[in-house]
């Protein structure tokens, strides 16, 4: 079963992450000032799309929260979406401001400061947005909300190229190629670009009205074939989501001669089932008579 939590649980994990990134973001400049690398000031630049990002992230979820109203009977589920879809736009406009400032390094060649010290730094906070990043993800997940998971992917692109960056600085270190560093920030603003652009369109996607995943689908496909007793056919079933919701839609093929008190209570039984199966559901069924039936649709489920 898919686990749920509150919006306010939701809005504390939120602005803790405002807290984290105001963190990396400060360890990274550090790290940047102490060694004057290029390569550095792209993972600082980095950090402070996180920060704008987690305070969109945020506003997304309070709003999101807010009960449906007259202007917006479905509720404000998709603010969500739209928080992820501003993030993947700020990630991108990161990768281009990375892309100026690695060219400018190329045609004046930098010396590095204190290249240990700054690699101890920025190797701190790296690991903080790993944990961090880690926990994100994994709460995003169970809690269906996609702000927080697109901050978690988002700090993840960030721990990886915190591990390139790492790398890289270390071997130019090592070798003597100062080339290196504003090479490393070329190859950090590709990937936070590629980044930026699979998160917005993930986000698009279901802006979209995507469908829910096949796992889901087939929940949704099983617990109506479990709790449909006294009806003779559910079909059209289709599905959506919109941020942590998932709206679920169907037609029951019920026999001609029920009441509709006795359909009535076909339908509440199967609601019931459905919102204690998967957290976060808003249900339509659709009652019809026998001859409704669909013979050939792929979608039926005959009870």
């Amino acid at each position: 079963m898919t686990k749920s939590k509150t919006p306010v649980t939701i809005r504390t994990i939120a602005a803790i992450s405002i807290g984290v990134a105001l963190a990396v973001l400060g360890i990274k400049y550090l790290a940047y000032r102490t060694t004057g690398s290029v390569a550095f000031y792209s993972d600082a630049l980095e950090s402070i799309v996180n920060v704008l990002a987690a305070m969109t992230a945020l506003a997304a979820i309070i709003i999101s929260a807010k009960p449906a109203d007259k202007e917006h009977p479905f509720g404000h589920h998709k603010a969500e979406l739209f928080s992820a879809t501003f993030e993947g736009a700020l990630i991108m406009v990161a990768a281009l401001f990375i892309v100026r400032e690695a060219y400018d390094a190329l045609s004046n060649p930098r010396t590095l400061n204190e290249p240990v010290l700054g690699l101890l730094i920025n190797g701190g906070a790296t690991i903080l947005n790993g944990a961090w990043s880690a926990f994100l993800i994994n709460r995003g997940r169970k809690w269906r909300s996609p702000a927080l998971l697109a901050d978690g992917r988002h700090l993840l692109a960030d721990v990886w190229t915190s591990v390139g960056v790492f790398v890289g600085i270390t071997v130019a270190v090592v070798t003597g190629w100062s080339i290196l560093d504003p090479l490393i920030a070329l190859a950090v603003a590709a990937y936070i670009l590629w980044s930026g652009y699979h998160i917005v369109l993930s986000s698009l996607s279901e802006l979209m009205d995507e469908a829910a995943s096949p796992e889901i689908q087939e929940r949704v496909r099983s617990v109506i074939k479990s709790n449909g007793d006294g009806a003779l056919q559910a079909h059209d079933i289709r599905t959506r989501y919109a941020g942590r919701m998932v709206f679920v839609e169907f037609h029951l093929v019920v026999s001609g001669n029920m009441t509709v008190a006795k359909s009535h209570k076909i339908c509440d039984r199967i609601e019931a089932a459905l919102e204690k199966e998967i957290q976060g559901t808003d249900i339509v069924i659709h009652v019809e008579p026998e001859h409704e039936v669909k013979m050939t649709a792929e979608d039926a489920v005959d009870l």
